[in-house]
């Protein structure tokens, strides 16, 4: 396996990695867009908080990830050995799994095992890629140009949880939650609305204009890809601390209250902003309040919303011919209106 790029050495880029930081440490947040020059550094920012992550516990040898803690969860599999008392459990690295563009669906969703349909006359099913990507992270680069009809079926299981698999002779149902994690260059193309709307968050990435930090990041990536073990230990305990950070602040997470005013200020934005549905609110709130647990805080402040609102809502706004500022500007302009 390839040695990841350290999450912490990654320079700028704060608000992407802000982001990525909120959807590890709350998954209901929705996931993760980001869109931006090529060459900025998106893709290793992701594989990065792969290796930052800490381990996740599963039932040993569930080919879905089952959590032994959440037996109502629990795939068929799991079902039939837990009553048979043969559970046992294992840590294992929480998975980030590539979706490729040109992937099939077969390949995506999971099909008949080919192998032991041949050889041994049974119908077997063959997971998938959304199979190994639950309670992790499936992640798409060049999301825009991705299929129309593995966006469909992404916004079907998305929506569910839940994989279906109606095929062949086969009839399958198995969880498939996961933090959905997608980039692009907005000059090839936009993303479909109805998928768009499932990223919880959209941060904009640019490259550095800073002469410092162009140095610094050409200067690290060097670095690491002249002796990637001697840079990865280099950084070893900004990870650690990290890593200890999102610990503590998943298991603050439900601890952090969000007063009604800061309800009522959420709602007030996403109004100003005429967004559809009530997703924005959600996604404010849950975004917000994981940030306060990221930083130890007991209270979601007015602070937390302002921070967090231009990705949480930039992209959830419509169109409007009558105003040419950019989604970043509208944003702002209504924070200013709301939050003073």
């Amino acid at each position: 396996m390839a040695t990841a790029f350290p999450f912490s050495a990654i320079v700028g880029q704060d608000e992407m990695k802000l982001a990525l930081l909120i959807a590890a440490v709350d998954p209901k947040v929705g996931g993760v867009l980001a869109f931006g020059d090529r060459g900025s550094g998106k893709s290793t920012a992701v594989r990065a908080l792969a290796s930052l992550l800490p381990k996740m516990k599963v039932v040993a040898a569930c080919r879905y990830n089952c959590d032994p803690d959440r037996p109502a969860e629990f795939c068929e599999d799991c079902r039939v050995r837990a009553t048979k008392g043969g559970l046992k459990s294992a840590q294992v690295p929480v998975p980030v799994v590539d979706l490729p563009l040109g992937a099939t669906e077969d390949r995506v969703v999971g099909a008949l095992d080919l192998e032991r349909a041949l050889a041994r006359g049974e119908k077997a099913f063959e997971p998938g890629l959304l199979a190994r990507a639950h309670r992790g992270f499936l992640y798409i680069d060049e999301a825009n140009l991705l299929e129309d009809h593995l966006v469909d079926l992404l916004l079907d299981v998305a929506a569910s949880g839940e994989n279906v698999v109606e095929r062949e002779g086969l009839s399958i149902r198995h969880p498939a939650r996961f933090v959905l994690v997608g980039t692009g260059n907005p000059e090839e193309g936009e993303l479909r609305p109805q998928l768009l709307d499932r990223f919880g968050m959209s941060v904009e990435v640019k490259t550095p204009d800073n002469l410092a930090d162009r140095i610094e990041v050409v200067r690290r990536r060097d670095a690491f890809e002249s002796d990637g073990e001697a840079f990865v230990a280099k950084w070893a305990k900004d990870e650690a601390k990290l890593r200890k950070k999102i610990v503590g602040a998943r298991e603050k997470l439900s601890s952090v209250s969000v007063p009604d005013v800061t309800l009522e200020l959420a709602a007030k934005l996403c109004m100003a902003l005429g967004t559809d549905g009530l997703r924005g609110e959600l996604t404010l709130m849950r975004a917000a309040r994981a940030l306060a647990a990221l930083e130890g805080a007991k209270t979601v402040t007015d602070d937390h919303l302002r921070r967090i609102a231009p990705s949480a809502l930039r992209h959830r706004l419509r169109r409007n011919p009558l105003d040419d500022a950019g989604s970043s500007v509208r944003v702002d302009r209504a924070l200013s209106e709301v939050l003073g």
